[in-house]
């Protein structure tokens, strides 16, 4: 299924690069994303068919296909990619997610996210940055121009606060003090939040929780061993403000906007001790 859609993607991909016509670029936008779409609803069709999953999705939300989305949840395990899938595909805008820019070698898959116009991030660590404060800055600028090609077609932008998968070791590593949840990073989701600006009308707090207790690898979850998977969704006001300051040159804005990042991560804390208290 991937081999049969990769060549008429990477065929798009390329149109919307060489040839400057906008009405052409966003058709091959299109197709793309319903090529995307077609293989991630077949993917939606195996699983059902052929593993017990059950995905007990919980949402305060109806979703909707031509309104664009800002989606923060937390992550643990690469089933968290097939749990999204199952919330949003076919029943929001095909969603983008921000990649590091490694992913771009994986072979087809690094070519498929290109087509699809998915992000990829250099992130800089603080140390690099002082010794190269030159790069101070280039994150923000790499998010803006990702973000401008979100202006002309509704997205569902996912961004996992944490930054990488939720592990017993990291949570140690960094004293998190959340029970189920690494610190957030709040640069990544304040920069979405400046270049969409208003486009982003809401914004969907997405908890992945593994009630059995342990976090299935994504073998486990191909080979039957994933009895259920809980989503749950909910709806989130976002203050006016935090779309409209400087969060990079702002320490004033930067301490607000992450002590709201941090009041979201509590609650999520919260909501997962409820859930698995629940069953």
């Amino acid at each position: 299924m991937t081999l049969i859609g990769i060549g008429p993607m990477m065929l798009m991909g390329l149109v919307k690069v060489l040839v400057p016509i906008k009405w052409l670029q966003k058709l091959c936008s299109l197709g793309v994303m319903w090529i995307a779409e077609t293989w991630a609803e077949g993917l939606k069709i195996i699983f059902r068919v052929m593993t017990p999953t059950v995905w007990d999705i919980r949402s305060d939300v109806t979703l909707e296909r031509d309104q664009p989305y800002l989606v923060i949840s937390n992550h643990q395990s690469w089933v968290d990619i097939p749990a999204l899938v199952e919330v949003f595909n076919r029943r929001a805008p095909f969603f983008k997610f921000f990649l590091k820019r490694e992913l771009i070698w994986v072979p087809l898959v690094g070519l498929a996210f290109w087509a699809l116009d998915y992000p990829f991030m250099k992130r800089y660590s603080k140390e690099h940055l002082a010794k190269h404060p030159e790069d101070r800055g280039k994150d923000l600028e790499i998010t803006q121009r990702a973000c401008e090609k979100f202006h002309d077609l509704p997205v569902t932008v996912v961004n996992f606060l944490e930054g990488t998968r939720c592990t017993s070791a990291k949570h140690r590593q960094q004293a998190s003090p959340y029970r189920h949840l690494l610190k957030p990073k709040s640069g990544g989701i304040a920069f979405v939040m400046a270049a969409l600006g208003k486009q982003m009308r809401y914004l969907l707090d997405v908890t992945i929780v593994y009630p059995e207790g342990r976090i299935p690898g994504f073998w486990e979850l191909l080979s039957g061993q994933v009895s259920r998977v809980i989503v749950d969704i909910r709806s989130r006001t976002v203050p006016p403000e935090l779309f409209m300051g400087d969060y990079a040159n702002d320490p004033d804005f930067r301490e607000t906007f992450q002590a709201w990042v941090r009041q979201l991560w509590e609650q999520k804390d919260a909501r997962i001790e409820e859930i698995r208290r629940q069953g």
